[in-house]
């Protein structure tokens, strides 16, 4: 049985990204593809049992059935890390982590452990990614974001506690590189890291559609609340708009797929925005949605107009600020009915992974 390790050098660098990608390449090689994510930060509550989202999405998605409670086996809740400081049990936590992944990886060809966050991360409880990697006896590959030298130094300092832990780090693979730079940055990451004794698997251009939330999204990750439009939540956002400006400015700055942020007293930028429609179809507006900000919902009239548009209106009790900050801080996360995203996942994986070297490395 073979098995890899995904870490990274920080949070939100690709780790579910690479792993879904390499899943459903590597199923064409394996008959039988098991799935782990032993520490999972960000969960969801399925039949009373915390599941990391992650192991929900490769479930749905690859057609994964190792279990969702033993791919998703430690779930970080709110007070666990203080739990553990003030009376620590390192061998339970290790011991449902084995346990787990044996179940797991009964059978199968090829498993994927995902990690959370970057090496160090679970070291409060005794559990970083590190000492995981070595509990269950795994190579490692590390994803980190694009750029020169901060990935590279980020990559470097990573490597060193595997090393520390006698981890064998197979390589690393660079994800969201701006396709402007692309070339550049391909050759002298490449070089760098060789220059430093690690390999580069791949390098993955950067591609917009991944980071596009949808007004579902917003909704689910908010206290905003829906106003109407609800049967087009499933609208993505290219760009954020802000409305702090005068109308003839703001048209300036309005292309497809554009989220307004405006104070809901600015009806005559609200209606200036529904105006700007689309080509070639001239029924759609540039809007996918709109959020009004503030005390009170526009008067009726402007309701009646925003519910006839076929987007979604959503109301936040806040200022236009601390609302456009919240959208900026949103962490998009590929959701099982984002086939597009998933599509395009894969395909990346496939162009631009070398696969048959991780194939020989494991």
């Amino acid at each position: 049985m073979k098995k890899v390790f995904i870490a990274a050098t920080k949070q939100n660098d690709g780790k579910t990204t690479a792993s879904l990608g390499l899943i459903c390449n590597f199923q064409n090689e394996f008959k039988k593809v098991g799935f782990i994510k032993p520490i999972g930060q960000r969960y969801l509550e399925e039949e009373g049992q915390k599941i990391d989202e992650d192991s929900l999405l490769i479930e749905e998605v690859c057609g994964i059935k190792c279990g969702l409670k033993d791919m998703s086996p430690i779930a970080v809740e709110r007070g666990f890390t203080e739990k553990y400081i003030a009376k620590p049990d390192k061998n339970s936590i290790s011991d449902q982590i084995k346990k787990a992944f044996n179940r797991v990886s009964k059978n199968q060809d090829l498993v994927i452990i995902e990690g959370t966050g970057h090496a160090g991360v679970g070291s409060v409880f005794d559990h970083s990614n590190a000492y995981v990697a070595k509990l269950l006896g795994s190579k490692v590959i590390i994803i980190s974001s694009g750029g020169v030298g901060r990935p590279i130094d980020e990559i470097v300092l990573n490597k060193s506690l595997f090393d520390k832990m006698g981890v064998k780090v197979l390589g690393v693979i660079v994800n969201k590189v701006l396709p402007n730079k692309f070339e550049r940055i391909n050759q002298l990451v490449r070089k760098g890291l060789r220059r430093q004794g690690i390999n580069v698997l791949g390098v993955l251009p950067y591609d917009p559609v991944l980071a596009r939330p949808t007004l579902e999204q917003i909704l689910e990750e908010t206290d905003f609340e829906i106003l109407c439009g609800k049967e087009f939540l499933e609208n993505s956002v290219s760009h954020v708009l802000v409305g702090a400006m005068q109308p003839r400015e703001a048209v300036k700055y309005i292309i497809d797929d554009s989220l307004l942020i405006t104070p809901s007293d600015r009806e005559d930028l609200i209606i200036t925005a529904l105006n700007c429609l689309r080509e070639p179809d001239k029924t759609k507006p540039r809007i996918s949605g709109v959020i009004l900000t503030g005390e009170s919902i526009p008067d009726k009239s402007i309701m009646e107009l925003l519910s006839k548009v076929k987007i979604p209106v959503l109301f936040a009790k806040s200022d236009t600020y601390t609302v456009a900050s919240d959208i900026h801080d949103l962490t998009v996360k590929i959701r099982p009915c984002d086939t597009s995203k998933i599509s395009a996942v894969v395909k990346l994986v496939k162009d631009y992974v070398d696969l048959d070297t991780i194939l020989k490395g494991i």
